[in-house]
């Protein structure tokens, strides 16, 4: 089943985020022809080798001629007309610049997953029917109250056309009766008395309605403030903090349509109040009186219509995503100098005459206080356009402007000390946005921030970088704090370990489980654990953890390289342990059979590593546990796990290689758990002559030996290593070439 088709199937909430991931540059209907097809690409390889990317580039536009082909032949004249417009459009935004689409459809295929596994995590756990139910309430409550908006303002639309009608009637009349008055042979006294009566009365049910009409547009204002108050306070603060939580790996659930159509829909109806205003003006200048309520109330109605619109204007201006490096899509908020990034504004406010009106302009470090401040502050220039026409896009009608080749570059500053309060990798810096909006005789200026970033000029800072913008993002919601790592606060376990988990989540199916998030809980807290203590950034992120020389976050980091390199199958399976204490180990493994074993990750290894005990019996009360030497990327790189645990080879005290490992923890027969994982034989050699009479090569493969010495208990799990070349020659000496062999040329 395609990743696409599962996603058609979610609920109406989840699929609002799959439409917030595709625009004009890459549209939906693209996703939708060719779903089986995009989804067995590797795009995230493409997105770093041009020559792969311009490959896929080329396959991309001949499965849409295909595609064309199919629409040909069923005479489809509309679907064919969208598919060449797109594969125009593909080749007008991507020709130059293949690797930008396969980061593009890296990203979203990404994002996807992560969309996948929110909804998959909801349906197990059933989390959030309370807090969903409260969320339907709420936007039922906003519709209301947006909807009772518009009724009132159509209502008022209609009782100023019937007040327009009394007054053009009250006129006709009263000029009716002067022209009677003067007319030789006109109106008797009586008459004249009767009109004059009516015409009284008439006037006191103008009078009525101009009162009622005053008040009808005081009170539907009232109502707008409290309904924008509540989109703008509530509602657009709690899309924004959502945002914050995607960028760090949380649950991306940022789509903007609602939003934008309730921000909509208020904005329209201010403007029908600012015409009705001016209608009412006309009225008033065709007729008055002293107590005229127009007169004595279109100022303040006035004034008070277009502040509103202008707020709301203002605050409907938003960074719809954040600022990224194409190349790290899930490292959103570090950029590196001389690397593209790109970033998307979005104006909730869609109204089809500010089409192509408004002009966006990117300024970095706008009105920062710290450049003054902080010692040691870098100040940057912004290369490549730093403009953008905000336009509407086609797939889903929203206002925007995306700018997607940006980059940073340090301004050079001979007095500069590196001796300030921070280091570069907890320096925040901001993107300011602004764009002024002119219409019928207004102005408003507009301006946005993004959220705070770090800027690093070498990628090896990335990790320390990436931890500054969980922490941030974590405990803070003000876009303005560049401040914060003079001071940094402590997180609560219950906050660290709710991120900690996303960034394994956000990468991979799976996050981590309590037993997982309690054994880094103790790493953490040591004798506290199992409390909600708060953890200092220090602890986290610059000190060294016990007895190692790195600290913990630097240690998680390599684990998560080490997952997405080298072990994502396998974690995304659940094969993995990953994260568990040497006593919590050996209570698993302690009551089961004969060599099961189980895969953690190493506690010594910077960089990340991987190991795998297995439990074998003694005749004492405690078995033995047997840990091998941890893999690192390096061994990784040359063998993969499931081969490692295919071929492993023990030398027991006889001197007879055996492969000790028979079931995954808890009781999976190790073939059953790795088997689809195993190498394939490889097609043979070209035979060429040798001396021996030219039969070709002999087939090899690597195979990990480690060696038992029967008076070792190996009680411990850092004893048990891969034979030296010593051993291995003692090894060779015991064990036949033909055994070897036999060994060599095994089959899975």
């Amino acid at each position: 089943m395609s990743q696409w088709y599962k996603l058609q199937q979610l609920d109406s909430k989840f699929l609002e985020q799959v439409h917030q991931l595709y625009d004009d540059s890459f549209p939906m209907e693209i996703r939708q022809y060719l779903a089986v097809w995009l989804e067995s690409q590797d795009w995230e390889h493409a997105a770093i080798d041009y020559s792969l990317a311009t490959l896929l580039f080329q396959n991309l536009l001949s499965q849409l001629d295909d595609q064309y082909s199919r629409f040909t032949q069923e005479n489809n004249f509309l679907l064919q007309h969208n598919i060449r417009k797109s594969k125009r459009n593909l080749q007008n935004t991507f020709e130059e610049d293949p690797v930008f689409m396969a980061m593009m459809i890296s990203r979203c295929l990404s994002d996807e997953r992560k969309i996948l596994s929110a909804a998959e995590l909801a349906d197990k756990m059933q989390v959030g029917s309370t807090q969903n139910t409260g969320m339907v309430v709420r936007q039922k409550e906003l519709d209301g109250k947006v909807k009772s908006v518009k009724d009132s303002v159509t209502e008022i639309e209609q009782f100023i056309k019937n007040l327009e009608d009394a007054q053009d009637e009250y006129d006709f009349k009263f000029k009716t009766l002067q022209v009677r008055e003067h007319e030789p042979n006109g109106m008797t006294t009586e008459e004249s008395t009767k009109e004059k009566m009516q015409l009284h009365t008439m006037y006191l049910q103008l009078d009525i309605m101009r009162q009622e009409v005053v008040s009808k547009i005081t009170s539907l204002l009232f109502i707008t403030e409290h309904t924008q108050n509540a989109l703008i306070n509530e509602d657009l603060v709690e899309w924004k903090r959502r945002q914050q939580i995607a960028c760090i790996g949380g649950p991306p659930n940022t789509c903007l349509d609602q939003l934008q159509s309730w921000f909509t829909t208020v904005a329209e109806s201010l403007q029908q109040v600012r015409q009705q205003l001016k209608k009412l003006e006309e009225l008033e200048q065709k007729y008055t009186y002293e107590t005229d309520p127009i007169t004595q109330h279109k100022k303040i109605l006035h004034d008070r219509t277009l502040a509103l619109f202008k707020q709301l204007i203002q605050c409907s201006f938003v960074v719809e995503r954040q600022p990224c490096m194409p190349t790290h899509p899930q490292r959103p908020l570090v950029l590196k100098t001389g690397v593209q990034f790109t970033v998307k504004l979005r104006l909730l406010v869609k109204l089809q005459e500010l089409n192509y009106k408004l002009k966006v302009q990117v300024v970095f470090d706008k009105d920062v206080n710290e450049k003054n401040t902080v010692k040691g502050f870098r100040k940057f220039n912004i290369l490549g356009t730093n403009t953008k026409v905000m336009n509407m896009e086609e797939s889903n009608g929203s206002l925007s402007a995306e700018f997607r080749h940006l980059q940073l570059k340090e301004q050079k500053n001979v007095s500069r000390t590196n001796e300030g309060p921070l280091i570069v990798t907890e320096e925040l810096h901001s993107l300011c946005f602004e764009t002024t909006l002119e219409q019928g005789g207004i102005t408003i200026d507009l301006e946005t921030t993004s959220l705070p970033i770090v800027v690093i000029s070498n990628v090896s800072q990335l990790p320390s970088g990436w931890a500054s913008i969980l922490w941030y993002n974590m405990l803070s919601n003000e876009p303005k704090n560049l401040s914060f790592f003079l001071n940094p606060p402590c997180a609560r376990w219950s906050q660290l370990s709710e991120v900690l988990s996303w960034q394994f989540s956000s990468m991979t199916k799976r996050g981590l489980n309590s037993d997982q998030l309690n054994m880094l809980g103790e790493k953490l807290l040591g004798a506290s654990a199992g409390t909600d203590d708060g953890i200092s950034w220090g602890r986290f992120c610059k000190e060294n953890m016990n007895d190692k020389n790195f600290p913990f976050w630097l240690w998680i980091e390599g684990i998560l390289e080490l997952i997405k390199k080298y072990l994502l199958c396998l974690w995304n399976d659940g094969s993995i342990v990953g994260f568990i204490s040497k006593d919590r180990e050996r209570a698993l493994l302690k009551d089961k059979e004969n060599g099961t074993f189980l895969l953690r990750f190493s506690e010594s290894s910077r960089d990340g590593a991987i190991t795998f005990t297995w439990v074998e019996p003694s005749l004492e009360p405690e078995p033995h546990y047997h840990s091998v030497e941890p893999y690192t990327k390096k061994e990784l790189s040359a063998i993969t796990v499931p081969d490692i645990i295919r071929t492993y080879k023990v030398m027991a005290a006889e001197n007879i290689p055996e492969n000790p490992l028979k079931f995954l923890y808890p009781n999976i027969p190790k073939d059953q758990a790795f088997g689809k994982y195993y190498s394939r034989p490889k097609e043979s050699a070209e035979p060429m002559d040798v001396d021996g009479g030219g039969k070709g090569y002999i087939k090899t493969e690597l195979i990990s030996v480690s060696e038992v010495h029967a008076s070792s208990k190996l009680n411990t799990s850092d004893n048990l290593l891969p034979l030296s070349p010593e051993e291995f020659d003692e090894f060779s000496r015991v064990v036949s070439p033909a055994e070897i062999m036999m060994y060599s040329n095994c089959e899975p």
